[in-house]
């Protein structure tokens, strides 16, 4: 593995200083709160031995997204601070293989459990529904099986794409492979970037759908306990679920409006304002891991009694 540029000194402007902080901050924030539901799930297993489905897709969830947020700070820092090292055949087409596979890895997983809820909590007499509610703990491994086994095929793709067009734009042979002059980069990044919308797309119909289907029923069956003026404590647990849910919906609309921008951004190298797109899709994972935890009672007084121990010995101080 022969490097085809000799490495640089690395040229550390304001501009890159400032970029490296805001995503090294957000990163390893939402690296830790991942590592967190992981360490949680992880602790439940081995009490029980067993894990029920909401904590097998939690677990797949915070394992992907942690990964994920190591391998993208890894080539963020390395794309502006040591550009020339991904210019070693083949780190960068690695990095960007192991990159997409785990993002669209968390995507499904997070998508999954959008369904997951939606079918376990609303309430509809739709036989085909109802059939899923009574089958959805045997699916659930099914469909992170899936989501893995597609993430894969992704990842492979990716890889392919990125190797074939680097070896002809650095004009060197890769594995003594000669690439055809009549291959055109442009076209190759188009069909990357149409694999990935258009996966996105299916993931952002699915959760829509499914947090959609989910806030109706809720809001059905609160307007239900009023009318039959049942107990305040289910009413608040209710309206509890339906806050999660919608901030749940507004920040994954906002993350796919942000990752189509960097898309259609990125082709045009505008450099600026792909960064303010990444700085959201880098806060994204922790942000919305965050909604996870405080709509999960395991994980909130978990988190909640670590922050009471944290501010005890602090004040002890």
């Amino acid at each position: 593995m022969e490097a085809c540029h000799s490495p640089e000194q690395s040229n550390v402007t304001s501009y890159t200083a400032m970029a490296v902080t805001i995503v090294t901050l957000e990163t390893f924030a939402g690296m830790w709160i991942n590592a967190f539901i992981v360490s949680v799930i992880c602790m439940a297993w081995v009490r029980k031995n067993t894990l029920n489905s909401n904590e097998k897709i939690l677990m797949a969830l915070g394992c992907s997204r942690f990964w994920f947020l190591c391998i993208s700070w890894v080539y963020y820092f390395l794309s502006l601070i040591y550009p020339n090292y991904l210019h070693v055949h083949p780190i960068f087409q690695l990095i960007e293989s192991a990159q997409s596979f785990l993002n669209y890895s968390n995507s499904w997983v997070s998508a999954c459990l959008c369904v997951f809820y939606c079918i376990k909590i609303a309430n509809f007499r739709n036989s085909f529904f109802i059939y899923l509610k009574v089958k959805i703990d045997r699916i659930v491994p099914w469909l992170l099986l899936g989501s893995v086994l597609f993430s894969l095929v992704i990842g492979i793709i990716v890889y392919d794409i990125t190797d074939e067009v680097l070896c002809k734009n650095l004009n060197f042979t890769c594995q003594g492979r000669i690439w055809k002059a009549s291959i055109s980069t442009e076209d190759h990044f188009f069909l990357h970037y149409f694999i990935f919308g258009f996966g996105y797309a299916i993931l952002f119909t699915a959760v829509i759908l499914s947090a959609l289907l989910l806030l109706f029923s809720l809001w059905r069956h609160k307007r239900n306990m009023q009318t039959n003026s049942m107990k305040n404590l289910s009413m608040d647990a209710h309206i509890k679920a339906m806050k999660s849910i919608l901030s749940f919906f507004i920040t994954y609309s906002i993350n796919f409006v942000f990752l189509i921008l960097t898309l259609i951004y990125a082709m045009k190298s505008q450099n600026h304002m792909v960064f303010l797109f990444y700085a959201f899709q880098y806060a994204f994972p922790g942000f919305h891991s965050l909604i996870v935890i405080f709509s999960n009672p395991k994980l909130e007084k978990t988190l909640l009694t670590i922050l009471s121990c944290m501010k005890c010995k602090f004040c002890m101080k």
